[in-house]
């Protein structure tokens, strides 16, 4: 509720899009750049395990690991909770990123928008 009321009624000039692209340079701020995510599981893999299109994500080569899992240790699936946290923990790092580069993207919106407004008052002084 309160990222809405940020969105669309006190702030709505400074929130992300949730649907578009990042506005900004990704590697701005970052001198000696930023690592590039990589799928590990090729679309090949993807579809000969049957991963479910919702899952396929950066995490897909973890739960193509626990989908073996599970059909090699069936019916004694409690094997799995290794599998099963691996693919919750790269889910959780996965949620991380995208929470840091959505506050990346507001943060460097309500930088631009304090320059814009003290240039504004500069303009109106002299």
């Amino acid at each position: 509720m309160g990222q809405m009321w940020t969105a669309y009624v006190t702030n709505p000039d400074t929130a992300p899009d949730l649907n578009n692209l990042p506005t900004f340079d990704p590697e701005y701020g970052f001198p000696d750049g930023r690592p590039e995510r990589e799928m590990v599981a090729s679309q090949e893999e993807m579809n000969m395990a049957r991963v479910p299109m919702d899952k396929r994500d950066f995490c897909a080569h973890f739960y193509i690991a626990f989908l073996k899992c599970r059909r090699d240790n069936f019916p004694n699936l409690l094997n799995c909770r290794h599998a099963k946290h691996e693919y919750d923990h790269c889910e959780y790092e996965d949620f991380v990123i995208r929470m840091k580069e959505y506050e990346r993207e507001r943060r460097l919106l309500e930088r631009g928008k304090r320059k814009r407004l003290v240039a504004e008052r500069e303009a109106l002084e002299d």
